[in-house]
């Protein structure tokens, strides 16, 4: 009962001598909504396309509900595909788009009109039938792409950066409306993007990608909130990373000051990597904290003030707060102990790449 849906078993693959994947391991469970994130070049886009079998990888397997579908064509397997660029025919009319795969698969007439109904009715097009694709904005569209391929039920659905090209606003708006089309249809969808604020809007699962190798996997929160290595920390979100001295369990050095903090196990006077969140910073008067500094750089960004304060150290920590500290202001920084996030670290660029933290 509980066999993925997605099996991904030591796939690689390469391009021209260039190693693309190295080994990756990934299980997607049923109704899930999977994002891959990470920088271009980091090997999503590949891992969607052997999934969906427009790649074949050099070695490993991709197993669909615990049957290997690893050389299967494309067209035979059980999922659907939206691109960024959404490959609608302009030569049809947006019910021939839509009713293209059921006509392939020789479907009745009533059939597919019901189908096109429902399809349209889903994505907010009522009545959309007779008009032509160049007649579309670029989220009708998208829509409409969309609707092509939920018509086909397929049990898993892939999504390559299919809001890339709208603008914010519609970004936002069509991140709310995938969320519902997979509550309502019970659909898996693996999403493919490089936007951290559509991954942790949108996803049960992040997946986080770097050079090839799977970062970290987990809830929005987990990898938000408790991020494994220091390339998930600087990727999601905003971070101050910076070096310290985990002196015993529960108490980490900063430049020169000590923080409590609630990690264990790193043993004692071993560097290490610190994360905190530019929101998890208090900045409090002078005398009262655990670093002093001065406010040099201060931005109003409507929800918060995002603000730059120097340490002694030379240091520019990142602070987002609702209290204003204006420039010049001697302030000291204070942070709570579950907000601290120690991490090892990396002993050489290899191991960082392959995101090790014990």
């Amino acid at each position: 009962m509980n066999q993925p849906l997605i099996d991904l078993q030591h796939i690689s693959k390469s391009f021209d001598s260039t190693m693309v994947l190295d080994d990756l391991n990934l299980t997607v469970k049923e109704n899930n909504f999977v994002t891959l994130l990470g920088p271009s070049g980091c090997g999503k886009t590949t891992t969607l396309r052997i999934i969906g079998g427009f790649e074949s990888p050099d070695t490993g397997k991709v197993l669909f509900n615990g049957q290997d579908i690893t050389h299967i064509s494309p067209n035979k397997r059980p999922l659907n595909t939206v691109f960024q660029k959404y490959a609608l025919f302009t030569h049809m009319s947006i019910a021939e788009n839509i009713a293209f795969g059921l006509k392939i698969k020789n479907k009745s007439k009533a059939y597919i009109q019901d189908k096109i109904k429902y399809a349209l009715k889903l994505v907010n097009l009522d009545g959309y039938e007779n008009r032509s694709v160049d007649s579309l904005s670029g989220g009708q569209q998208q829509r409409i792409a969309i609707a092509r391929a939920i018509v086909n039920e397929p049990r898993l659905l892939l999504l390559d950066e299919p809001l890339g090209a709208l603008d914010l606003k519609l970004r936002q708006d069509m991140q709310y409306e995938l969320i519902r089309l997979k509550n309502e249809l019970g659909i898996t969808f693996i999403y493919v993007t490089h936007d951290q604020e559509e991954a942790l809007t949108m996803s049960d699962t992040i997946v986080v990608m770097n050079q090839g190798y799977i970062q970290q996997m987990g809830s929005p929160e987990n990898i938000y909130n408790e991020p494994e290595n220091a390339f998930v920390a600087d990727f999601i979100g905003d971070s101050n990373i910076v070096p310290g001295t985990m002196i015993r369990d529960e108490l980490v050095e900063i430049f020169g000051a000590k923080f409590p903090c609630v990690d264990k196990g790193f043993g004692n006077n071993r560097p290490v990597d610190v994360v905190i969140r530019p929101e998890d910073i208090d900045l409090l008067e002078p005398g009262k904290g655990s670093l002093s500094g001065v406010v040099t750089h201060l931005i109003f960004k409507g929800v918060h003030y995002e603000m730059e304060v120097t340490t002694p150290d030379g240091y520019e920590w990142l602070v987002h707060s609702t209290d204003l500290f204006p420039v010049g202001k001697e302030v000291d920084i204070h942070v709570d102990p579950f907000d601290i996030q120690i991490m090892n670290k990396p002993a050489s660029e290899d191991e960082e790449a392959i995101g090790v933290n014990e």
